[in-house]
């Protein structure tokens, strides 16, 4: 191992693991854009989802791996080769830095990209408390700093990591997309013309960019036609960010009462 260092080791892992993920958000990407089929209906817009939660997985993972060891290395501290520490970390902050900025810009609309600058800039701050660590074991000797150090590392990154892991997991699960509040969309849709009850709504997301809905709208004097479905939808993808939305029109007919008004039903 280069330096005998585990905190450059943890650092190299977070780069690895961030390599990784650049090639899951990318083929997550590349996924989400084919047509659907037959059997995909939707296509595989849900790809760029399982992407971020697996690079969110994998960075744990390794994360855990690398404190066990720091741990058991805090009781017999290991010689390290400080110069090296110092000068693959610092290239680490400059590659890291300069990759960041790539995805600053996307960053607040795709959470393939959020997870990817975050990972990004993490690693960029991580690597200088590496070079910084280094510094100081050249002058002073104190190798128990470079396991110390690789813990205060690992803490970090799953500081970074966490977010992430539970905004994917959510999604992946069907959750409500961060910045939707179904109470705000369901009261909207009550407040529209000739709408008596709302019920079966859903809202998840198809992929880390594209929301949808369905919902049953209780409206006795029937539909006013096309205009009404085609406004609402257009209202829904401005207001919500609900791009792709189907709505059931009922008359609320008590003799044919739809099986799935109420709630709890799915």
């Amino acid at each position: 191992m280069l330096g005998n260092s585990l905190a450059l080791l943890a650092d190299a892992g977070h780069n690895f693991g961030d390599v990784l993920g650049l090639f899951l958000a990318w083929g997550g990407s590349h996924l989400a854009q084919r047509a659907p089929t037959a059997r995909f209906t939707y296509g595989l817009r849900s790809a760029s989802i399982l992407s971020a939660l697996g690079n969110a997985i994998f960075l744990l993972l390794v994360t855990g791996a690398i404190v066990w060891e720091a741990v058991l290395r805090l009781f017999a501290p290991a010689p390290v080769a400080a110069w090296d520490v110092v000068i693959v970390a610092a290239l680490g902050v400059l590659i890291n830095t300069a990759t960041a900025a790539l995805f600053l810009a996307g960053r607040k609309h795709d959470l393939n990209l959020r997870a990817a600058f975050l990972h990004m800039a993490g690693d960029a701050a991580l690597s200088l408390g590496v070079v910084a660590s280094g510094v100081v074991i050249l002058f002073t000797h104190w190798f128990w700093l470079d396991p110390l150090t690789s813990i205060v590392v690992s803490i970090f990154i799953v500081w970074f990591t966490w977010d992430v892991l539970r905004e994917s997991m959510g999604l992946a699960l069907d959750a409500v997309p961060p910045g939707i509040e179904t109470a705000s969309v369901r009261e909207f849709l009550l407040a529209q013309t000739g709408v008596q009850g709302v019920h079966d709504l859903h809202i998840w997301a198809m992929s880390t960019t594209e929301n949808a809905l369905t919902a049953h709208l209780v409206m006795p004097a029937g539909v006013p036609g096309d205009n009404f479905l085609h406004h609402l939808a257009a209202e829904l993808a401005t207001h919500f960010g609900i791009h792709h939305s189907t709505l059931q029109v009922e008359q609320g007919d008590s003799e044919h009462r739809c099986i799935l008004a109420g709630e709890g039903h799915v």
